[in-house]
């Protein structure tokens, strides 16, 4: 199965979900700033990677983990990529997981700051206390998606 993280930039709250998928972010308690800032694409995404899908390894169970940032695309791209599976064949091994509910205004903020406009100095500090806030709400979803997991 592919299971894809997707939000708006694609490069926090995915980043943060894809790695909790892979057991690289501790579930059992808050991720230090510095586990944050180690990921390979937490505040780092390229215009150039907006609408990609970006691997992030495989899970427990065999499935890839993806993270797509979508910009307000979104209602296009999910259709998108579920009718191209859809004519794979494959419609039932793809899972599209919206990390957008555990985003927080700071995070947009920084997020908009440091990848928006370019002042990584500026915004990353501030979008990646936004996201050790909502950690624990990321960690739910992730949780979620590997319960279902667990059940099919």
């Amino acid at each position: 199965m592919e299971i894809i993280y997707h939000d708006s930039g694609g490069s926090h709250s995915v980043a943060i979900a894809a790695n909790l998928h892979l057991n690289n972010l501790p579930m059992d308690r808050v991720a230090t700033k510095e586990e944050v800032l180690s990921l390979p694409t937490f505040d780092k995404i390229k215009t150039k990677d907006i609408g990609h899908l970006l691997y992030q390894g495989d899970d427990e169970f065999g499935n890839s983990v993806y993270t797509l940032g979508c910009k307000r695309a979104e209602k296009v791209a999910k259709p998108l990529i579920k009718d191209t599976y859809s004519l794979l064949g494959d419609e039932k091994n793809i899972k599209l997981v919206d990390t957008r509910p555990a985003i927080t205004p700071t995070m947009m903020l920084g997020g908009f700051l440091s990848r928006g406009l370019g002042l990584a100095p500026i915004g990353r500090p501030i979008v990646t206390n936004g996201a050790l806030k909502t950690y624990p709400n990321i960690v739910e979803i992730v949780r979620n998606v590997k319960r279902n997991l667990q059940v099919n």
